[in-house]
């Protein structure tokens, strides 16, 4: 059953879409104002909220807390540095026959997955040294 989307949450499906990048909240406010397309910053957050639900848009918080919505193409995997907050996508994914497994075994569906390892870049760990 097809869930019937507001549109505020068809704006922001459509921003995602023409961005192809993930982006915070506030952030997304900002780019809706700047193309004259009004909407509160706390619809902003409910429209996410209910399209994450949906599995229409995926959340990735940031080692700074700060939370990062994209559209759900494919599981994105990162490396995060504690110090200074860089983070490297990694294209290898090691849990996805796990997904299917826990799919299959608990009749779960799966809208997308992350797998985030934390610790120092190259350039803090030789600072830090």
């Amino acid at each position: 059953m097809k869930t019937q989307r507001t549109r505020s949450q068809k704006r922001i499906l459509t921003l995602l879409q023409s961005l192809k990048c993930s982006i915070s909240a506030q952030d997304l406010y900002i780019e809706l104002r700047n193309r004259q397309q009004d909407m509160g910053l706390a619809t902003v957050y409910r429209s996410l909220e209910a399209l994450k639900l949906q599995g229409e848009v995926q959340v990735r918080t940031l080692a700074n807390g700060e939370s990062e919505y994209s559209l759900i193409k494919s599981d994105r995997h990162h490396l995060t540095c504690v110090n200074c907050g860089t983070s490297i996508a990694i294209d290898e994914c090691p849990v996805h026959n796990l997904e299917k497994q826990l799919e299959t075994e608990h009749t779960f569906k799966v809208y997308y997955h992350t797998l985030e390892f934390f610790g120092l870049c190259q350039k803090c760990h030789q600072v830090s040294c």
